[in-house]
């Protein structure tokens, strides 16, 4: 039985931890969407559980904050993904995620940071640069500097599926709307 347990929590992990191109939650104006992953109660216990009992597993503590940021519970997920974070500083997927449980939690002054951080660590991170500019642009309502985010991140990816909206959101931006 135990055996079974370690191997359902470590693939759980893996799981879990995979889900790290999905950036934002659906729904959220002006984030990518993605189908949700729904989390039972037993197996966010679980990731609880593994993340305690192994406080120094960067990774366990990211599966948990990525499982807590999907069922939409942002502060703990910011508290799991501080704890990744002090173990694996320079994770720029968890800093970016970080950042979208600040903005979420009603902190979009410490998401802009987490961002500014991510982008320090690898310049070219698209989501950084694109969920900066929604945080700017929305919360903080610096259309400028929001613009100039929008604008590095279609540098970074042209094609990207949201483009168009991206670039009409530029263009609204400049325009004073």
């Amino acid at each position: 039985m135990r055996k079974r347990f370690l191997v359902l929590v470590l693939v759980l992990i893996a799981a879990t931890g995979c889900s790290q191109q999905r950036q934002e939650p659906k729904g959220q104006a002006g984030y990518p969407g993605g189908a949700a992953v729904v989390i039972s109660p037993e197996e966010m216990r679980l990731l609880e559980q593994t993340a305690k009992q192994s406080p120094k597993n960067a990774a366990a503590w990211t599966a948990l904050g990525n499982a807590l940021m999907d069922s939409n519970r942002f502060g703990e997920a910011a508290d799991a993904y501080q704890k990744a974070l002090a173990l694996d500083p320079k994770n720029v997927d968890v800093r970016v995620d970080m950042g979208t449980c600040l903005k979420n939690s009603g902190r979009p002054q410490q998401a802009v940071e987490e961002y500014r951080k991510a982008i320090k660590i690898n310049p070219n991170h698209i989501y950084a640069h694109r969920n900066m500019g929604v945080v700017l642009a929305f919360d903080l309502k610096d259309k400028k500097e929001a613009a100039r985010e929008f604008e590095k991140y279609l540098a970074l990816a042209p094609n990207a599926p949201d483009a168009g909206e991206i670039r009409q959101m530029v263009q609204n931006l400049k325009s004073g709307q």
